[in-house]
């Protein structure tokens, strides 16, 4: 492995290593204003910029998240602490989710757990995943190794500059295809959960619904 090979591979671990999660404890008691939401988030998420000039949230983004069904509205144009929560879940889901999928995801999670005054509520639920987060991050890390090792013996019979770039793209591809994989098995259990969900729903329901749709068409 070479100097720059190294460097590379550093760079990238270091970059996960930085990966962490907006701690409970730092998101503001107080309920918040547009401005204050997009800002936080800003200060908090800067690491996960690819671009020192990108966003991590604007406004437009969270009007559309709420016309969409994706956040409950805000109340008199303040935000709570459990909008930040659901806003955070947001963050990441869509970066390889649909819109659709991630509302399978988080509508019900808001319908049972937001603002509604129990002792179990959505700050618990978000402790308790991302609790799981360093232990992932140092499997992923020991997984990108091995990966990147294993392109690093790939087009031996290739020399210079063209085995370079050959081998870094064997190593785009094997971290592509375990997202792609991921992202199907994601996709296959929001489906397993929406068809579970509708089992369950009351036919006076199904009829309002197919009525609804019959209006339509």
């Amino acid at each position: 492995m070479t100097i720059d090979e190294k460097d590379l591979l550093n760079s990238i671990l270091e970059g996960l290593a930085r990966i962490d999660y907006i701690k409970p404890d730092t998101i503001p008691n107080i309920d918040l204003y547009m401005d204050q939401i997009t800002t936080f988030m800003d200060t908090q998420l800067a690491a996960s910029r690819r671009y020192p000039d990108d966003k991590i949230l604007t406004k437009t983004m969270i009007n559309n998240y709420a016309k969409n069904n994706l956040l409950p509205p805000p109340v008199k144009k303040k935000y709570s602490k459990e909008h930040v929560l659901t806003l955070i879940f947001i963050y990441y889901f869509k970066n390889i989710l649909s819109i659709g999928d991630i509302q399978e995801i988080l509508n019900p999670l808001t319908e049972r757990f937001f603002a509604q005054g129990e002792e179990f509520n959505l700050t618990n639920i978000y402790e308790e995943v991302f609790s799981l987060e360093k232990g992932e991050v140092n499997n992923l890390m020991k997984d990108i190794t091995k990966k990147y090792n294993n392109s690093r013996n790939t087009f031996d019979e290739v020399a210079g500059e063209d085995k370079e770039f050959l081998q870094n793209f064997a190593f785009i591809c094997m971290l592509s295809f375990d997202v792609f994989v991921k992202k199907m098995l994601i996709e296959k259990l929001i489906d397993a959960n929406k068809a579970k969900r509708e089992e369950t729903v009351p036919a006076s329901e199904k009829e309002k619904k197919e009525g609804k749709k019959d209006k339509k068409a």
